[in-house]
């Protein structure tokens, strides 16, 4: 197997540090000269205050990003995938003998039990089917779920996790490689077909495993990839129905779990179309229409606390508890 990971130390970490431009607007500032004349003091003149926004009309994201811990309650996943919250959320743990969670600084390593629970099931699976040491995890909920700051519309319930399309390497990474490294993309510049250079075999079956599991709702991948799975997958397979094209995903896999039995609240998904997906309706993904689109800002940045479900205000006003994680 051609591992894709290049292990870091020392001076070589800078060969995977993203670096990212910050750009300021600056503005002229004027300085009084000391000969100038003091300006005339004249009675302040009290400005009206604005009234406060209300809490249920602040932008949802601020208030679910800065809950650092999960509430107190029984896990629950409240509302739909792009509109909701998590109640009771637990930590996965940042190391497992098959997995090392990625982006530690996010704060995104939570989520319901059964989503726990399905990625310590998944990564020997994972291991086992690839030739892998294990598998890298990227963003999963925040500890209430709900709206992000950035990066996803969905995640907000705890039932969605990111995996990336890379090897666990053989040693335990450090906080700062977790930020630097970038997961490998997988598809060619066109958009159209995977890289050569960055496809094998085993990501068929690291796919096929995430799909093949009884919980899995849906596994998104970039279209590109979904496209090469229909020219090398027996069709009579029914794991790749559940493989689904969506915008993005070129390194990674995003794996949705179906709502769990022990959350009345939590709105299922539509079920999955009649057939594999590898028909006409995966050809308009390619189209320049498709190809070029550059999607709207997510609509995370307008969603309000009034706008999710009203359980939802329950979640970020009830205390927080600590981390409840597995002992690994």
């Amino acid at each position: 197997m051609r591992a894709r990971f290049v292990a870091l130390s020392g001076s070589l970490l800078t060969a995977f540090t993203v670096v990212a431009a910050s750009i300021g607007v600056g503005q002229s500032q004027e300085s009084s000269s000391p000969k100038e004349a003091a300006p005339v003091v004249t009675a302040s003149i009290p400005m009206p205050r604005k009234p406060a926004v209300p809490e249920a009309k602040l932008p949802a994201k601020d208030l679910f990003a800065a809950k650092q811990l999960p509430s107190l309650g029984k896990a629950m996943a409240i509302g739909y995938y792009p509109r909701g919250c998590l109640q009771g959320g637990v930590e996965l743990p940042p190391n497992g003998q098959n997995w090392q969670v990625m982006r530690l600084s996010r704060n995104r390593n939570w989520g319901h039990p059964e989503l726990i629970n399905f990625l310590e099931r998944f990564a020997p699976l994972a291991a086992k089917a690839t030739g892998w040491q294990g598998i890298l995890i990227g963003d999963m909920a925040q500890p209430r779920g709900g709206p992000l700051p950035y990066g996803h519309t969905s995640h907000q319930i705890g039932l969605d996790v990111d995996i990336w399309f890379m090897p666990m390497p053989d040693r335990e990474l450090s906080r700062q490689e977790r930020e630097d490294i970038a997961a490998s993309n997988l598809v060619a510049a066109d958009g159209k077909h995977v890289n050569p250079q960055t496809w094998i075999p085993s990501d068929v079956e690291f796919i096929r495993t995430a799909a093949q599991q009884p919980e899995v709702e849906r596994v998104f991948v970039n279209a590109a990839i979904k496209k090469e799975l229909c020219h090398v997958v027996d069709k009579n397979d029914g794991w790749l129905s559940k493989v689904r094209p969506w915008y993005g995903h070129a390194d990674h896999i995003h794996v949705r779990l179906k709502c769990p039995d022990d959350s009345p609240n939590c709105r299922e998904q539509p079920a999955v179309p009649v057939g594999d997906g590898c028909d006409k309706s995966l050809d308009s993904w390619f189209t320049d229409a498709i190809l070029h689109w550059q999607p709207p800002a997510t609509s995370n940045s307008r969603l309000t606390l009034a706008q999710l479900p009203p359980a939802c205000k329950t979640v970020l006003d009830v205390p927080g508890v600590a981390k409840l994680s597995r002992n690994h």
